[in-house]
């Protein structure tokens, strides 16, 4: 009905300009009577366009896009997977677009996900400031978006972010180290991505505790981008300097298992403590082993269902949600892991 009245209003306001344009000399009339005719057909097929493109978006099934950082790392795929499985039990469509912590791949599955039709994104960013224009783009597209373990620099552009609390995880961390290691002796840090906010919230919480303890010194501090293999090869580059160290703090577990492959490797790996964060599936067995000492328990699988419940409720008309909402971070040890499985604990 919308469109025959719109239609209706075209043809009489055409029709009102063809009378004025008509002159004595039959052929610039039926000049200007052709131009207007086309002009008038180009406006029939417009509005036709549009007509089909709504009745086409009205009827389309609603999706979540789920772009992740990388999936190189097993906990972002468990991250990803739980988000799309509790998006599909609401009733979306989903696909998992991963950005292999390139903020340009990150940028184009943005675009995609826009042009696409998608309704929502579940996001895990690739850099705390760098993926903040992916978020506001989308936002301006209005489609909201759901920040999920890692969140951006600004509280104006993401509806959400659900994160890790990375910072209070690391404090009890941190109390073990000075603990495990009597208050003393010589560490090294490796850090995640230098780009993401929980990278420096761990290393803050870290040195919170330790940096009280003046006998416990710091010889290396390195990025490693939270990666095993680049770990790997980072702690081997440091043992030649630091032969003599008594423990290592890493920014998440993957890179814990790659220290302790080059200590290892080394012959240096009963007798230097490593500690982790994230609860993956080889750290809970290589706490069980006695390899690795401790690390912080996040809650992947909260997260991710949390953001596809919000995405929910949000494309169903709420519109207040918790700009930051923090998880806790347990401490898992040789003395609890029995409580827990990789990724969180043990189901009842």
């Amino acid at each position: 009905m919308f469109h025959q009245k719109k239609i209706t209003s075209v043809i009489q306001q055409v029709s009102l300009r063809v009378t004025p344009c008509q002159t004595p000399r039959n052929s610039v009339s039926e000049k200007s009577t052709a131009w207007l005719m086309l002009r008038l057909g180009g406006f029939f097929l417009f509005l036709l366009l549009v007509g089909c493109s709504e009745k086409k978006d009205s009827n389309a099934p609603k999706k979540m896009a789920i772009i992740i950082s990388t999936l190189n790392n097993p906990w972002f795929v468990f991250l990803a997977d739980n988000a799309a499985a509790k998006a599909k039990e609401l009733g979306y469509e989903t696909k998992i677009f991963d950005s292999q912590n390139n903020t340009a791949l990150e940028s184009d599955h943005f675009e995609n996900a826009l042009v696409s039709g998608y309704s929502a994104v579940l996001f895990n960013p690739t850099d705390a400031e760098g993926s903040v224009v992916n978020v506001r783009k989308a936002k301006a597209a209005g489609v909201p978006v759901f920040c999920m373990d890692r969140e951006i620099n600004a509280t104006d552009a993401a509806t959400s972010q659900i994160l890790s609390d990375s910072y209070s995880g690391c404090v009890e961390l941190a109390k073990l180290f000075v603990q495990q290691t009597n208050k003393k002796g010589t560490y090294v840090e490796l850090l995640g991505l230098v780009g993401d906010n929980n990278t420096w919230a761990r290393s803050q919480g870290f040195h919170s505790v330790v940096d009280n303890y003046p006998s416990l010194k710091m010889v290396a501090q390195q990025s490693a981008d939270f990666d095993r293999n680049k770990a790997m090869d980072v702690m081997e580059s440091i043992l030649q300097a630091n032969p003599n160290i008594d423990a290592v703090f890493c920014g998440n577990d993957a890179m814990a298992m790659g220290a302790y492959q080059a200590l290892a490797a080394a012959g240096k790996a009963s007798k230097v403590k490593v500690f982790g964060f994230d609860g993956a599936d080889d750290v809970v067995s290589a706490i069980k082993d006695g390899k690795i000492v401790a690390t912080g328990m996040q809650f992947p699988k909260v997260m991710a269902q949390t953001a596809a419940i919000y995405a929910d409720e949000y494309l169903k008309g709420k519109r207040e949600f918790a700009q930051k909402l923090p998880v806790a971070v347990e401490l898992v040890t040789k003395k609890n892991i029995e409580n827990y499985a990789a990724f969180g604990k043990k189901e009842q």
